[in-house]
């Protein structure tokens, strides 16, 4: 049974072009393998933001739903951070 399946794509000249250089550098032997090795990195980013967001993001996300922790208003904090970085930058010249 074969394990690979063949398909037709259009890319925009530039990313054709992109392609063909990776294979012409040697970096890759066919444009096949260009193809897979970015096709691979796009699932590492997805898996990646998965594990944040289920990791990180959910959990807070569940304690503010249930009202377990006191928050900031948004504008508290930008404004908190506006005034720190025009007072270092006041007292020092530069940033």
């Amino acid at each position: 049974m074969r394990t690979t399946q063949a398909l037709s794509i259009t890319l925009p000249h530039e990313m054709a072009q992109m392609i063909k250089d990776k294979v012409a550098s040697g970096e890759y032997a066919t444009e096949s393998e260009v193809i897979r090795d970015g096709l691979r990195a796009l699932q590492a980013r997805d898996a990646a933001v998965e594990l944040w967001l289920r990791e990180d993001v959910a959990p807070v996300f569940d304690r503010v739903a249930a009202r377990t922790e006191t928050l900031v208003p948004a504008d508290e904090v930008l404004g908190g951070a506006a005034r720190r970085y025009q007072a270092r930058k006041a007292g020092t010249g530069k940033i």
